[in-house]
Order: C-alpha cells, then sequence, then structure tokens
C-alpha cells in the first residue's frame, strides 16, 4: 500500500505545480511510476474522482481566490486556468460552486473552494507520539480584539479526525473562501458557556468584527467574543508529513508552560485555537491568559 500511496502522492504533487497547463494521463503515469491505465485507477481509488475531475476542480478554486481578491477580468482567468472556452469555464464554476463566476467576483459568498490535501495524509498511523528530541517552540503574548466567530459545530468531536469524520473535511475550503480578521480560518476548543448540549467541543470557523452582519451559511453558527489576550506556541518549520509530531511537540510545550512566570495565568473562560498545520512556518495554538 505504501508504494501505492507514494504513486498517488507523486501525481497530486506534479498536479499542484502544473495545473495551469494541460496534463495528460501519460504525464501523470510517467511520476507515478506506474502504466497509465493502473496511475488512473490508484489515483480514483485513494482520491475518489479522476484525475480530470481533481485537476478542473483545483484549477477552479484557484480560479474563485483569484476572482474574489484580484482585479482582472472573467476571460483573462479562464484561459490562464487551462480551459479551452469562457463558456466552458462558466458552466464549470457554476456547476462547482452554484453562482456565475462574473457576479462572483463582484459580489464573492462564502462557497467550497477544493482544498487538494495530499493523500499521504490520510494514511498516516494516527497514535500517540514521543518526543525523542527536544524542538525549540517560540512563545509570545498577543491581544485578539472583541469579535464574532462564524463556526460549524459537531457533535462530539474533541480533536481534527472526529471532526472531520462527524461533519466532512470540505468544511474548510468554505471557511478559506471568506475574508478573516485574522487572514485565515481557525479551529477552537470551546469552552462549556459556548456550547449548547450535544455539539461539539471541537469546532471550525472564521473570525469576523464585532459588528458583522454578513452573511451566515447554512448549517452554521456565529459566536461572539470577548477581547483576551493568548499566548501564542509557535513550533519549529516540519515536513509536511511530520505534522503530528510537530504539534506533539507544541502541546507537551503548552502541558509544560508556566504562565507565572511572565505575570499570567491560563483563562479558561475563553476558547483556545489551532491553527491550519502549516509545515513552512511551525504548528501554531494558542490558550487565552489573563493577568494576575
Amino acid at each position: 500500500m505504501k508504494e501505492q500511496i507514494s504513486a498517488v502522492q507523486r501525481m497530486q504533487d506534479y498536479i499542484e505545480e502544473n495545473y495551469k497547463h494541460e496534463i495528460t494521463l501519460a504525464q501523470l503515469s510517467e511520476v507515478s511510476l506506474f502504466s497509465p491505465w493502473y496511475s488512473y485507477r490508484l489515483f480514483r481509488q485513494y482520491l475518489s474522482m479522476s484525475p480530470a475531475e481533481y485537476i478542473r476542480k483545483v484549477r477552479l478554486s484557484d480560479s474563485a481566490r483569484i476572482l474574489k481578491n484580484e482585479d482582472c477580468r472573467v476571460i483573462d482567468v479562464a484561459f490562464d486556468m487551462g480551459f479551452g472556452s469562457v463558456d466552458g469555464y462558466q458552466r464549470a464554476f457554476y456547476r462547482e460552486f452554484g453562482c456565475n463566476p462574473g457576479e462572483y467576483a463582484l459580489h464573492p459568498v462564502p462557497i467550497k473552494l477544493f482544498i487538494p490535501y495530499g493523500v499521504k495524509f490520510r494514511y498516516i498511523k494516527k497514535e500517540r507520539l514521543t518526543m525523542e528530541n527536544v524542538q525549540n517552540v517560540f512563545v509570545q503574548v498577543i491581544h485578539k480584539p472583541e469579535r464574532k466567530v462564524i463556526i460549524k459545530r459537531g457533535k462530539k468531536a474533541g480533536e481534527y479526525f472526529a471532526y472531520c469524520e462527524e461533519v466532512g473535511c470540505d468544511v474548510w475550503g468554505l471557511l478559506t473562501s471568506m475574508d478573516s480578521i485574522c487572514g485565515e480560518p481557525v479551529c477552537l476548543w470551546l469552552t462549556e458557556k459556548y456550547r449548547p448540549a450535544n455539539t461539539s467541543k471541537y469546532v471550525q470557523g472564521v473570525e469576523v468584527p464585532a459588528d458583522y452582519t454578513g452573511i451566515i451559511p447554512e448549517g452554521f453558527d456565529i459566536i461572539e467574543l470577548p477581547a483576551a489576550d493568548y499566548l501564542m506556541f509557535q513550533g519549529e518549520p516540519f515536513a509536511e508529513e511530520d505534522y503530528e509530531t510537530a504539534i506533539t511537540a507544541v502541546q507537551q510545550s503548552m502541558k509544560k508552560y508556566d504562565p507565572s512566570v511572565i505575570g499570567y495565568e491560563w483563562d479558561d473562560s475563553n476558547p483556545a485555537i489551532q491553527l491550519e498545520p502549516r509545515g513552512e512556518r511551525g504548528y501554531i495554538e494558542m490558550k487565552a491568559v489573563k493577568e494576575k
């Protein structure tokens, strides 16, 4: 199985680097090191879609980001993303997101962007890790303003994998399409006062201004959080496949840390925050504090 997963991951990596250009099954076969037929079969087996469907989703989601954030014409985006015609691009965009690209560029709404998670991460054995080597963890105090958070609740989940099983992994794509005051979606461990009965402790959401009156996607809730100080723990950069080790290093450091040495104590009334684990910046987690 490991050899098959590596082959699919190589195809994903090739697509990530070349998705704006034409990609043939023969090219994917070259990087997978299997025959075209078997490469296609492996891709569908592990990603539940064909290479063509995967490439189309990657192109459409990237085009949506460009339309939202840049001043550009739909025709230019269509051809830059490798679509053969504007009409074909518009139809594909509408089928994927339920809106016309021109309308979306003028009035962006939350849409489910496709997040191309590497197949290798799905099959890493998930178990408690022990740290053999001490890693550096950077700690600093940051201030979070009064704000609202648009969240998608689960049922019982207390961590990421259980949450994905309950609500699915495509929530993150929708959140990524929304503007956030911190620049990216967040994961929260909610305290009891923010949890109605039979809802999860762990949620994903996006922070918005305290006076936000915009769209709340169907099935989402919105909560209000007060201004608060946080200790932000940031680990060393890591190889993407080592993300669990990186998370464990930071969380063990947090357990050992005594905030009283800098004049604070833990504030358990506010949710803890997790940012998306990104290898280039290190894993980041935040826990609320208050002055002693």
